[in-house]
């Protein structure tokens, strides 16, 4: 036997060590009690038993009723014997060597056997034997029979049924049953392998506690966390720390929350995110099936898609990554930002369809409003398709630019690059310009057709029952007069916001009646709404909720009565 180890530089290394880990131990021990509480969410009885894990850790708590003492007896060795010069304390015993302390087991090559302090050192082939459960094995061993502590170093395995735990270092405690490595160790059962730099198993409880640098590596994902809890019998993690789970199907982060590793179901919390391809799904806590990929947000719910530049945002919502379908409702909101401004838009429900890999609808439903510098609207329901980039608007709809509005049964208006290109309103339409705040020119008739450049309207086409009210400038900004037309169609053409040409056609009628002598009522087409205080002012007022007022709704005449 080699006495290079000699008793009192190993006692006096298992002393440092132990006191080295006794406080990260004691923190780990509370951990595994305080999980199930600090995780305050709703989860199978399965994925924790706080009872069991409380039990355990009760036992070995400071204050806690010591243990009967018991004695270590010494069952076999072929061969014993004493040197009181080199260790008059010990007995040396060599070959097939074991020992037995209650219903525990220990056996190796070579021991010295401490009879006094009820204590042995083990070396070479150590095994510990706990019933038919439990077998740990190393090259070293100190035991203290007192405390009920095994020290087990070098080449260390612990095997629980289909559990085995790897480390140089591992302390036992057969008392509240738990193994805690310090040095870095690895957890293989048979569907995941986990690893850190500090850990501990509980072969009674099944919970293995991890600290720093985790891993749990699966053949369909791999998961890093800072602090991690994990059940081998359900097979169940529970995260606590900052998280990343990387897979082919996306990236999760996560801080706190739960995974189910057997059927690929999560929970998880505290504002976490699940990438998928160009999608980002984000909530205040999010129940996420990676087997068929949904994912259901609640609280602060944000799907974004990073490709296209939209976000669809509510407080509840889910994300379908095999349909490419998501949908919004509670204070929905939908962002479109590809252009620099950016489109805010809120409704009582979004859904986002894609049909196919150009092609992708937006609907909104129910008290449909939005805002952006340009262009501001409102409906009752909006559609928007990619593929030919227009925007739908039914039921009520308004639309504003600048200091004009637009409005009639349907409205259409046509995208370019996120730029207006034109609106098409169908039926009962009408076009309202603010010339100051008593003044307005207008356009009615059956059909409508806007043409934008940059950001102000340059021309308007009316078609069937065409009927205007213009107010011509002078030079000096002053009025001319009040100037009335009617005919099946009309075109006006406008420059820096101002009326630069007008066409009339068939048979045009028309009059021109000087201010002095205009009437109230004379300055207004029949069914003219000036809906100012129904316009969205800026992104935050798309959540205001305003009715038309009652004298408002139109009475859908587009005959030629004034």
């Amino acid at each position: 036997m080699s006495w290079a180890r000699g008793l009192w530089a190993v006692v006096l290394s298992f002393a440092l060590s132990f006191a080295a880990f006794a406080q990260e131990r004691d923190s780990v021990r509370v951990a595994a009690v305080a999980d199930s509480v600090a995780m305050g969410v709703a989860v199978p009885d399965t994925v924790m038993d706080d009872r069991a894990v409380s039990d355990s850790v009760a036992v070995v708590a400071p204050d806690s009723v010591a243990p009967k003492r018991t004695k270590v007896y010494l069952e076999h060795a072929n061969t014993l014997s004493f040197d009181k010069e080199r260790n008059a304390d010990a007995q040396i015993l060599n070959g097939d060597v074991c020992f037995r302390h209650d219903s525990s087991y220990m056996y190796c090559d070579s021991a010295y056997f401490f009879e006094a302090t009820n204590s042995l050192e083990a070396f070479s082939n150590v095994r510990m034997e706990q019933g038919d459960t439990l077998f740990v094995y190393g090259n070293y061993l100190f035991y203290d029979g007192n405390t009920r502590i095994a020290y087990l170093r070098e080449n260390v395995r612990m095997e629980n049924g289909q559990v085995t735990l790897f480390t140089d270092s591992l302390n036992y405690e057969r008392m509240p049953d738990i193994g805690y490595y310090f040095e870095g160790g690895l957890i293989v059962d048979s569907l995941n392998q986990l690893s850190s730099f500090y850990g501990q198993y509980s072969p009674s409880t099944k919970l293995a506690v991890f600290n720093d640098s985790v891993r749990l590596e699966n053949e369909r994902f791999t998961l890093y966390s800072d602090t991690l809890h994990y059940r081998t019998d359900t097979k169940i993690a529970t995260i606590l720390g900052p998280s990343v789970i990387v897979s082919d199907s996306g990236t999760i982060y996560s801080s706190r929350g739960w995974y189910d590793t057997v059927n690929d179901m999560s929970m998880l919390l505290d504002r976490s995110r699940v990438v998928s391809g160009d999608r980002v799904l984000t909530g205040d806590s999010i129940a996420y099936d990676r087997k068929v990929g949904f994912g259901e947000a609640f609280g602060g719910m944000s799907i974004q898609d990073t490709a296209r530049h939209v976000t669809l945002e509510g407080e509840y919502g889910f994300y379908d990554e095999r349909t490419d379908y998501a949908f919004a409702t509670d204070s929905a909101r939908f962002l479109e930002y590809s252009q620099g401004d950016t489109l805010f838009l809120h409704a009582d429900t979004l859904r986002m369809v894609t049909i196919d890999s150009t092609y992708r609808e937006i609907k909104a439903y129910y008290g449909v409003r939005f805002y952006r510098t340009d262009l501001q609207g409102v409906c009752d329901s909006m559609q928007f398709n990619t593929r030919d980039s227009v925007l739908y608007m039914f039921t009520e709809p308004i639309v504003w630019n600048e200091q004009y509005q637009i409005f009639g049964d349907t409205i259409l208006i046509f995208m370019n690059d996120s730029s207006i290109d034109r609106a098409h309103v169908k039926q009962f339409a009408f076009a309202i310009q603010q010339v100051d705040s008593v003044s307005f020119n207008q356009l009615k008739g059956n059909d409508l057709m806007a043409y934008f450049e940059g950001q102000a309207v340059r021309r308007i086409d009316v078609s069937g029952n065409a009927e205007s009210i213009f107010f011509p400038m002078e030079k000096d900004g002053s009025m001319v007069g009040m100037n009335e037309t009617k005919s099946g169609f009309l075109t006006m053409w406008l420059k820096e916001n101002k009326l630069d040409r007008l066409k009339i056609w068939p048979s045009p009628m028309g009059t021109m009646t000087p201010i002095p002598d205009l009437t109230p009522e004379q300055k207004f087409l029949k069914d003219f709404s000036w809906f100012d205080y129904i316009r969205p002012k800026d992104k935050t007022d798309i959540y205001k909720v305003v009715k038309r007022k009652v004298q408002d709704i139109p009475k859908r005449s587009n005959k030629f009565v004034h």
